[in-house]
């Protein structure tokens, strides 16, 4: 049966696509989940954290399930078992039983890091960059999609929302089994199998570099999951009398319109990280490299370059984002959401445009490591946001104390001109591969 490359970056983008849906779509409903059981302003900020508890530790052993058994079978796996569980919360009554369900459904985010691994299998280093950007991008535009359009087809019925997620996970798991493959050849299928083991994890794990690019996805990728669930409440709460003059009211509302500008900075972020792979792809082939503090004769020595534009573009963004919300201006809050969105694309683009490149023995543990602790911004960001004495200051404060110092950290580890990979925490020697 002769397979295709693009075939299976469709099924890969589609299986993450709906799994970004599923992962979002109880904060899509959490107005109305909060009005039928009568949740505190801290309950409902559990149920909004709750979407990225299994993340961190879950994207990790996603990772390495995909090097071990295969992208196909992983992601089957993920979607059926959260699509079962979706159904099942669809007709749950007691808020206790519905969270625990819906935690789980939350699974579904690791499917991140084991379609990286199948596109990463699929496509050669020079396409690299489009191909993840096309396949993390479309399916990123998930959250998006059910911020801004599940509220508006299924109204205050987060119950029949769920169950038709869940039945079309289903659909979409066998689809993927009926058709997927795991690899290119056969060796490359191999080889991942055989770079599976704790030895080659804890090498990946403590490179230097690794633990860069983990810093910048949680810059990115982080900061995009932590303000899905923070701008919704950041909006009403900051720019409160100026949605009521929108004409916004009531539940129903005031669900949309924070969906709406919600989507805002998730849809940027997604739209926008084909065309930030795309940007990683062209700085390799033009070779340039404007930054002085990092290396510039490696092989992919652009693609770091680019990324580290991205960071500091992040960087900026969320400064200008406090100033905008200290002068009470709801439009230039919005605009600079608009650049925060597109930053953080290429900072996501940027890093899985490297991540192959730097691991290719090991891409599914590669990718579980960076694309699953970094997560763990989702978490902590709306902590910061939240204790601060004003609500637009806490975007400043994160770019200060936690996004400098990882930019910092990540130039200090991408000026290596000879194989970063090679740094790290112990000896290269410990690893079971050549490098």
């Amino acid at each position: 049966m002769h397979t295709h490359k693009v075939e299976q970056l469709v099924i890969a983008t589609t299986g993450f696509f709906w799994c970004f849906l599923m992962w979002f779509s109880t904060a899509a409903f959490s107005p109305s989940i909060a009005a039928t059981y009568h949740l505190s302003i801290k309950s409902l900020g559990l149920l909004a954290s709750s979407a990225i508890w299994m993340a961190p530790v879950g994207r990790i052993v996603a990772g390495w399930a995909a090097d071990r058994f295969g992208a196909p079978r992983t992601f089957a796996c993920i979607l059926a078992g959260c699509g079962l569980i979706s159904i099942a919360s669809a007709f749950t009554t007691n808020y206790e039983l519905l969270f625990f369900e819906r935690v789980i459904v939350a699974i579904a985010g690791v499917s991140f890091v084991v379609g990286i691994q199948h596109v990463a299998q699929w496509f050669e280093a020079d396409e690299i960059g489009t191909a993840e950007g096309l396949y993390a991008g479309t399916g990123n535009v998930g959250a998006g999609v059910g911020a801004l359009l599940l509220p508006r087809i299924f109204g205050l019925h987060y119950q029949s929302a769920f169950l038709w997620l869940g039945i079309g996970a289903l659909f979409i798991a066998a689809w993927y089994l009926l058709r997927g493959k795991a690899a290119k050849t056969v060796e490359r299928r191999e080889t991942a199998r055989s770079g599976s083991d704790l030895r080659g994890a804890i090498f990946v794990w403590s490179r230097f570099i690794a633990i860069a690019l983990m810093l910048a996805y949680a810059m990115s990728f982080g900061l995009e999951i932590a303000m899905n669930a923070w701008l919704p409440g950041y909006f009403a709460r900051g720019f409160h009398s100026e949605i009521l003059s929108l004409g916004f009211s009531g539940v129903a509302g005031l669900q949309i319109a924070a969906g709406t500008f919600a989507a805002v900075e998730s849809f940027n972020a997604s739209l926008f990280r084909p065309f930030a792979g795309f940007m990683s792809d062209l700085f390799q082939r033009k070779g340039w490299t404007p930054l002085p503090f990092i290396a510039k004769t490696l092989p992919y020595a652009p693609r770091l370059h680019w990324l580290g534009i991205a960071l500091i573009l992040i960087t900026i963004a969320m400064m200008g984002l406090t100033a905008a919300g200290l002068t009470g201006s709801l439009h230039l809050s919005v605009v600079f959401l608009v650049a925060l969105g597109i930053f953080i694309s290429f900072g996501t683009g940027g890093t899985f445009a490297l991540v192959p490149l730097l691991f290719p023995n090991r891409p599914g543990i590669a990718a579980g490591f960076i694309g699953g602790l970094s997560t763990a911004g989702g978490i902590i960001y709306p902590l910061i946001f939240a204790a601060t004495t004003s609500i637009h200051a806490g975007y400043f404060y994160v770019a200060l104390y936690m996004f400098v110092p990882c930019l910092l950290f990540y130039a200090w580890a991408a000026r290596y001109e000879r194989r970063p990979e090679e740094h790290g925490l112990f000896r290269a020697e410990l690893a079971s591969e050549k490098i």
